[in-house]
């Protein structure tokens, strides 16, 4: 006989204290959680400056001090009760314009955690305290303070023993909190950020743009080129700014997403912002940018989940459409536009380089130049014939340096425009490299076949996408087994399909018959491919068909092979009238800060960075 058919199961009412335990597990599930929940009610306070201190990831001390307006005794006492608020101005939950309004967060801390509120308004002669310990609330006394709200938080989860043995080491805590300290002081520039991690100072940022803080967060500088968002439809505007396709991280941790002032985690702007860098970014990385969407109040709840990061949008499509469309044309705009920052490492000791015939312990052949080699590089214009470089080290030893030439005769080009962002090119490296100077005195380096490779895709590409993609018909028709419901959802998709090139019918319930595929897949299985279109459109129906990864991908992965076989090749020698041509196409064509595999076609190199290159500072 099994042990639950000895007892009979009562129906009772939980003690406040369980209640309250229970609610702390969804709405404070990690210090950085709680820490979140502080830094939120100070911005909705109206603060100016916000202070955070924590120790041991949060877990041992979490301090959260702001300059807001304060409470009176009998607001706190309310404070620290459940679904009690200040913040909506109806019961519709419908126009939430303040980042809190569920009542639930310090009364979930107090409950996990030992919790202690220190406020003063500005019209009161003193400060009031209120301590929580577990869920156990002491009445209000008056106490010293500045103007504003001290949070104290302290043995997080002591009262909740098994949530706390599942915390992860202080590194990683810590880790989180500071992401959820940086996405807050990004939605809030004109506020003051500090941020102290046991001792060490990580975040210290004064009143400033928007675009300043995004930048000092991303940890990026001028080279990074920041690209402006601007885009509307109907209600809805978006703004922010956008990194060029060559600055990427290996994570999704330099995406910071904002809905009316909100700082959102969300998969549908999240999938946005991966479909419209899908072209130009290298397989595997990941896009940079800050992303700030507006819209009525009425068209988003917020009120979906405990941490207020996800959303529910009435118009899902028309929000996927107008953050793919405006990075999309951000992204559009020719080289030049957005630099890419050359990745310095840091001194080193110097090594021994070793001649060719001697052997390497790594089993490696060092690049090695001898002095007297002629250099793999093509300079345009006369030059004095003692310029020439010797033909061997003791020539370079016994060649004067008056004997080299004058510093002024240097390789005649044609001076660089200001509205040429790429400059005029002035010699040829290793028959691969062209180098550039622009009118600002800045060094351009450009790789003639990623460049080139860019230019053929676009060309090619808008050849195949500005009608109907050519169809091959297959000889026997494939007949695909699907679920019941994929199958309708490609057949409701059949005339987007057919553009492409994919003609399909129904074949009875969970079946379609597919009849040809696109020319440019060549032999590509009808089965595999439709397949993945079905679980791709099942997953996101949102999505376009030229929008889902197996279809734009294999198309796009032709096309690119296509465009790598028919551009400028590696070694080859290039005219200066070549070379400037490039730079020009270069400078007209959409998206040619990348190559079709996503590497960067050009680098720009700043006075700082040859003096950075050179340790002049």
């Amino acid at each position: 006989m099994s042990d639950r058919s000895l007892s009979t199961p009562v129906l009772r009412r939980l003690s406040d204290a369980v209640i309250n335990r229970i609610a702390a597990g969804e709405v404070i599930e990690r210090p950085a959680a709680a820490l979140k929940e502080l830094v939120e009610n100070a911005l909705d306070a109206g603060a100016s400056r916000v202070r955070v201190v924590i120790v041991n990831g949060g877990a041992d001390r979490i301090v959260v001090t702001d300059d807001g307006i304060g409470m009176t005794p009998d607001e706190l006492a309310l404070a620290v009760q459940r679904h009690c608020t200040s913040k909506l101005a109806d019961e519709t939950l419908v126009r939430i314009a303040t980042l809190g309004f569920r009542g639930e967060a310090l009364p979930s801390i107090g409950a996990a955690a030992r919790l202690t509120i220190t406020s003063r308004r500005s019209d009161s002669e003193c400060a009031w305290r209120i301590h929580v310990a577990g869920g156990e609330i002491s009445p209000p006394e008056p106490c010293a303070g500045e103007k504003g709200t001290s949070i104290l938080v302290e043995d997080m989860f002591f009262a909740t023993p098994a949530r706390r043995k599942f915390l992860k080491s202080a590194r990683v805590e810590g880790s989180h909190a500071e992401a959820a300290v940086r996405r807050l002081a990004l939605t809030a520039p004109d506020v003051a950020f500090f941020m102290d991690v046991d001792g060490r100072t990580i975040l210290d940022r004064p009143v400033e743009t928007l675009e300043s803080r995004a930048a000092a967060l991303l940890g990026l500088d001028d080279a990074d080129g920041l690209l402006r968002l601007d885009g509307e439809r109907g209600d809805m505007k978006l703004s922010g700014f956008a990194c060029s396709p060559s600055v990427h991280r290996p994570t999704t941790a330099g995406q910071f997403m904002l809905v009316n002032g909100r700082a959102v985690v969300d998969p549908l702007l999240r999938t946005a912002l991966r479909v419209a860098y899908r072209r130009v970014i290298e397989a595997g990385r990941h896009p940079v940018a800050v992303i700030s969407l507006s819209l009525p109040y009425e068209q988003v709840d917020v009120n979906v989940h405990p941490a207020k990061t996800e959303l529910r949008f009435a118009d899902e499509a028309g929000v996927r459409s107008l953050v793919i469309g405006t990075i999309t044309r951000a992204l559009g705009l020719g080289a030049g536009t957005a630099g890419v920052r050359p990745a310095f490492t840091p001194p080193r000791p110097a090594r021994i380089v070793y001649p060719p015939e001697t052997p390497r312990s790594e089993g490696f052949a060092e690049p090695f130049l001898t002095l007297g080699a002629q250099p793999a590089a093509r300079t345009f214009g006369s030059a004095p014939a003692a310029s020439r470089a010797p033909s061997s080290p003791e020539m370079v030893r016994d060649v004067p340096p008056a004997a080299i030439g004058p510093a002024t005769a240097v390789p005649s080009f044609s001076s660089p425009a200001p509205e040429h962002p790429l400059g005029a090119a002035v010699a040829q490296v290793l028959s691969t490299y062209i180098i550039a100077v622009t009118a600002e005195e800045n060094m351009i380096l450009v790789d003639q076949h990623a460049a080139h490779e860019r230019l053929t895709h676009e060309v090619l590409r808008e050849q195949f996408l500005s009608g109907t993609i050519q169809a091959q018909r297959l000889l026997v028709p494939d007949v695909v087994e699907l679920s019941r419901s994929q199958a309708d959802l490609l057949v409701s998709r059949a005339a987007a399909l057919s553009k492409l090139g994919i003609d399909l019918e129904p074949f009875g319930p969970g079946a379609v018959l597919v009849r040809s595929l696109p020319a440019l897949l060549g032999n590509a299985s009808a089965i595999d491919l439709l397949r993945d279109l079905a679980e791709e459109l099942d997953a996101d129906e949102l999505a376009a068909i030229d929008e889902t990864p197996t279809l734009d991908a294999r198309l796009d992965a032709v096309i690119a092979r296509m465009a790598c076989h028919g551009s400028i090749r590696a070694g080859r020698s290039l005219t200066i009238a070549e070379m400037n041509a490039l730079l020009r196409r270069m400078e007209e064509t959409p998206r040619a800060g990348t190559c079709s595999h996503g590497r960067p076609t050009w680098v720009r190199l700043t006075r700082n960075d040859l003096e950075l290159l050179f340790r002049r500072r």
